[in-house]
């Protein structure tokens, strides 16, 4: 048990010490895997990490933890079978998820407009058990713009006009489920938690990483910032998993150069590595990745 008994499923602990759990595993709500199919084997990696995560602890300054593949279950299968194909080269990978986007929908850098308007996502959103009053769960009813998310998806929705001719080449994940807040709701990245925790955690998560990296198939992970970008190539690495690691600058409104144009920084960069082509061709040429 942790200083503040935070646990990795976003329940606190109870007066007599025992957990109190976010909410029933996903098994129980329903979710029934089909055999063989890229969809079912990633997220047969999702749930088994989130069983994992479930039995860490962390202490300050951690106070929430919402996990979105809990509570966002619905929504987040719904992406997953709609959109993971298999065939898919190229992964992009973020770090964890963000407070209005994917804690509200369920998707990666899932800002609420672009996850409804073009990637066309439906389902319920349930709520973490324990919530912070100034970061209240409200699904597609959040009207907080997630700007990160809305840059991410605006621009592939200007490259590929129809979710298909993206999705036809790529995917997105996230490393880590979990979102992390202190008693004021202060959104806590990885890097901001205690070290010996955090280690714990991201080293379930480079697993679950390679593991789906060998579930896509995919033949490039390309890290939506630094953070990411190491984190992937590290574990991949280690792992022995042949694959290449890249990245680009994340679209986080923190970021001063993002802000003067992350557009044209994205683009420059996936043109080099030969995404744009790809993407704007609809032809997949091995050769680029």
């Amino acid at each position: 048990m942790s200083v503040d008994g935070t646990s990795a499923g976003g329940a606190l602990a109870s007066g007599d010490g025992q957990e109190t759990p976010l909410c029933g595993s996903n098994q129980e709500r329903g979710f029934k895997p089909e055999p063989g199919t890229p969809a079912s084997r990633f997220l047969q990696v999702e749930l088994e990490l989130n069983a994992h995560l479930r039995r860490l602890t962390f202490s300050g300054p951690v106070r929430y933890i919402y996990n979105p593949l809990e509570y966002a279950w619905d929504t987040h299968s719904c992406y997953v079978h709609r959109y993971c194909q298999g065939g898919q080269r190229v992964l992009f990978l973020g770090m964890n998820p963000g407070p209005f986007g994917m804690a509200q929908t369920g998707v990666p850098f899932g800002e609420v407009r672009s996850v409804v308007d073009w990637l066309k996502i439906t389902g319920e959103v349930g709520r973490p058990e324990v919530e912070h009053p100034k970061r209240q769960i409200r699904g597609f009813a959040c009207t907080q713009r997630e700007v990160s998310g809305a840059r991410f998806w605006g621009f592939f929705q200007k490259v590929c006009g129809e979710p298909a001719v993206f999705f036809r080449h790529c995917f997105v994940h996230n490393l880590c489920p979990l979102i992390f807040m202190s008693d004021s709701g202060k959104n806590l990245t990885p890097p901001e938690l205690p070290k010996g925790e955090r280690d714990a955690m991201l080293a379930l998560c480079d697993i679950a990483l390679c593991q789906a990296v060998q579930a896509l198939g995919v033949s490039m992970v390309i890290g939506v910032g630094k953070v990411a970008e190491q984190r992937a190539r590290r574990a991949l690495s280690a792992a022995g998993v042949d694959v290449r690691v890249e990245g680009i600058m994340h679209p986080s409104p923190r970021n001063p150069l993002a802000n003067r144009g992350w557009e044209e920084v994205a683009k420059a960069k996936l043109t080099e590595l030969g995404v744009m082509s790809l993407l704007q061709q609809g032809v997949v040429k091995l050769e680029d990745l």
